[in-house]
């Protein structure tokens, strides 16, 4: 089980270039990519997306690429002539319209984009492909590590807390039964108070209490609720994805708590829903980051 936040930094030399790698991952209900690459290179993100998404199925990914040469410098500077040519003449041309001379400055050469550039300033995909490739491997090793590693402490967190729901429900079964007996007896000592005297077999008491079980009981609901813990312990040890699972689950031991809750009628169980809805709050929000 893996944490959707996490952290990997990896880097790789080529003959030719350096690439750096550095991946974040946030809590996101679905998978969402984000590169940070050279504006040239926007054609490799389609398969260094698929990468990723092998092993990120759920969550948001900031992937940062860094890439420098290797080599001492064998970048030249390149000079357009014929622009600097062309700069001139306007100013030539402006000097004639404002009847006045205009100076030009090396600074205006430098700030006409165009006139100097690197002739090298780019980067061939091929070439940085074969740095990049190695690098996220790497940074996406490391972010599988710290996402496991952050995995395994919610895991064992929402087990701990998955005993108290199972102890919550343990309580609510072995309380269940006595509250129709409770009901009887209620029953029977407000009609003794009223001065009406009922045999306790009476037909009309009898139905009273076979109404009143019907209403309260949760024998289904409780069945319902050991089989959702139990799908749920199962998916904690599945090496598999199961955050959404997880989050459907929480949902529908929720609607079995709040059933029992309206059903039951009876203040001991009552307690026992409110603190075990109480933890399971708890275990929703920490559902929130498992992938």
């Amino acid at each position: 089980m893996q944490s959707m936040t996490g952290f990997g930094r990896a880097e790789h030399a080529s003959e030719k270039i350096i690439a750096r790698v550095e991946i974040t991952t946030v809590n996101r209900k679905q998978a969402d990519i984000h590169f940070s690459l050279p504006r040239e290179l926007g054609g490799l993100e389609a398969g260094l997306r698929k990468s990723v998404l092998a092993i990120v199925s759920r969550g948001r990914a900031n992937v940062s690429i860094h890439l420098e040469r290797t080599g001492s410098g064998e970048e030249t500077l390149g000079v357009d002539t014929d622009r600097a040519q062309a700069l001139e003449a306007a100013f030539t041309e402006l000097s004639k319209a404002l009847n006045r001379p205009l100076q030009l400055s090396a600074h205006d050469f430098l700030r006409t984009p165009g006139i100097i550039s690197f002739d090298d300033s780019g980067w061939d995909s091929d070439e940085a492909l074969e740095a990049i490739e190695p690098a996220l491997t790497g940074a996406l090793e490391k972010l599988v590590e710290m996402r496991s590693s952050e995995g395994a402490d919610l895991k064992t967190d929402l087990l701990v807390r998955l005993q108290i729901l199972e102890d919550h429900v343990s309580v609510i079964a072995e309380i269940s039964p006595q509250v129709v007996t409770r009901q009887r007896e209620l029953l029977n000592n407000r009609l003794r108070d009223a001065g009406i005297e009922l045999d306790l077999n009476d037909e009309r008491l009898l139905k009273e209490i076979a109404l009143f079980a019907e209403r309260c009981d949760i024998s289904e609901e409780t069945t319902r609720l050991a089989s959702h813990l139990g799908r749920f312990r199962e998916f904690l040890d599945s090496g598999e994805p199961s955050g959404r699972s997880l989050d459907f689950l929480c949902q529908e031991i929720n609607r079995e708590f709040n059933t029992i809750g309206s059903k039951a009628n009876d203040a001991g169980i009552g307690q026992n829903v409110v603190a075990a809805k109480t933890e399971l709050e708890k275990i929703r929000e920490q559902v929130q980051n498992i992938e």
